[in-house]
């Protein structure tokens, strides 16, 4: 933390208290309130955290007002362009961008790491063949710490850096063979001689009856999900993580519990809704009465995938996305696929039309990547998987930050106690 040079007067009841005030590298200062109960008695009130820093931090930077990600400084649409997922993994897990040699090494590591125990196979079976991916990637991710005890104590630096990697590593092919578990498919092994995101691609659509040669428009394509994804600074399941990590729980345990607050729908699922509204508009036809639901505001359908409750101007991640999306689509054509078709118009629709424009309504992430999901085949019971795939890495990164904190302590909110106070006890007889 650095040191104070500002600081805040907050008067109470006619007692004044100065609290200290930080300056950030960027983004908004910040007035410590650590000692504010003990000198004045009295909690601050913020549902959601939405005006509390929960921590210092180092790896993510979000604008929204400016439509800015930064990743250790970089921004991310030069990472996306110009880099790829286990790179970017890199940066996030170690600060700098890695020379030839430290790559190399780093994507060696990850590769020697992918399978899974043998064992593992039957915490699959155990599920009903109807289990959501992400039930199952809840209960697999949180059983690792059975199987792989040398790299559960979070006091030893040498089995964090193990975790860190067994978790980079073993996510795709959990998220995999989730997905054919469900569809009643044989499970595909990783190979050794794939990159990252052509492994998952080959493990999650391969078959023993026929080989299966990964698209590298695809495998790019998958690649820049997984890197737009990779972190988003302190949002709901990094918390969480970060929570579950300062009790001391061992890593595996904490990141099924990033999982579990991804799968809800107001947090992972976004680009689920995207596709799912794809699926109720229909047909381009019905496009113009939906945009003119969307704009009335007395009407409750709202055009999911169009700006971001964090960029209010626009999503930086937005443009390299829509560049996959245009090569997957050109790949794959949307010829026989009604919600390509409808995507297509209502994305060109929406990026024509004033009144999107002035409310800052831009396609955003969520919606290109959903639509190069549903091109692939994925069903979109695996985009929130495919999210905490990609995630995964940006949970690790701010958990080995936290732990190596030396300002780390449990986390305890308080609260706005509205209850009944104290009661004498009624005997049943006397109710």
């Amino acid at each position: 933390m650095p040191d104070s040079t500002k600081s805040a007067k907050l008067t109470i009841d006619g007692d004044s208290y100065e609290l200290p005030m930080f300056s950030p590298t960027a983004g908004p200062d910040v007035i410590d309130i650590r000692k504010l109960y003990a000198q004045a008695g009295v909690f601050t009130y913020d549902p959601g955290y939405t005006s509390t820093a929960s921590c210092d931090s180092t790896i993510t930077f979000i604008d929204g007002d400016k439509g800015e990600l930064l990743h250790r400084g970089y921004p991310i649409d030069q990472l996306a362009e110009k880099s790829h997922y286990l790179e970017v993994c890199y940066l996030l897990l170690y600060g700098e961008l890695p020379s030839a040699a430290q790559l190399e090494d780093f994507e060696n590591r990850v590769t020697m790491h992918t399978m899974l125990h043998e064992q593992m196979q039957n915490f699959f079976r155990g599920f009903r063949r109807d289990a959501h991916p992400m039930a199952i990637m809840v209960g697999v991710v949180g059983a690792m710490s059975a199987f792989y005890h040398d790299s559960t104590d979070i006091s030893d630096p040498w089995q964090r850096e193990v975790a860190s990697i067994r978790l980079i590593a073993k996510m795709p092919t959990i998220a995999a063979w989730a997905y054919k578990y469900s569809i009643g498919q044989p499970f595909v092994y990783p190979r050794n001689d794939l990159d990252y995101a052509s492994n998952f691609l080959r493990m999650c659509f391969a078959v023993p009856a026929e080989e299966y040669q990964v698209n590298p428009i695809l495998s790019r394509a998958m690649d820049r999900i997984f890197t737009l994804h990779a972190d988003h600074e302190q949002n709901a399941s990094t918390s969480t993580v970060r929570l579950a990590s300062s009790s001391g729980a061992n890593p595996f345990a904490c990141i099924a519990a990033g999982i579990a607050c991804l799968w809800g729908p107001a947090h992972g699922g976004a680009n689920q809704a995207c596709l799912e509204m794809l699926k109720q508009i229909g047909e381009v036809e019905n496009i113009p009465d939906y945009i003119e639901r969307a704009k009335d505001k007395n009407d409750p359908f709202r055009l999911m995938g169009f700006g971001h409750r964090v960029y209010k101007n626009f999503d930086p991640r937005a443009k390299v996305m829509k560049q996959s999306a245009d090569e997957v689509l050109e790949l794959l054509g949307v010829e026989n696929n009604k919600i390509l078709q409808v995507a297509k118009e209502l994305e060109r629709i929406a990026l024509s039309d004033d009144y999107f424009a002035e409310k800052k309504l831009f396609p955003n992430v969520d919606f290109y990547s959903g639509i190069i999901l549903e091109a692939m085949g994925f069903p979109t019971s695996m985009f929130t998987p495919i999210f905490a795939v990609s995630r995964t890495v940006g949970w690790i990164s701010q958990w080995k930050e936290m732990i190596a904190d030396p300002q780390m302590k449990i986390g305890r909110p308080r609260q706005l106690y509205l209850g009944a106070t104290e009661r004498d006890y009624v005997d049943i007889e006397n109710r």
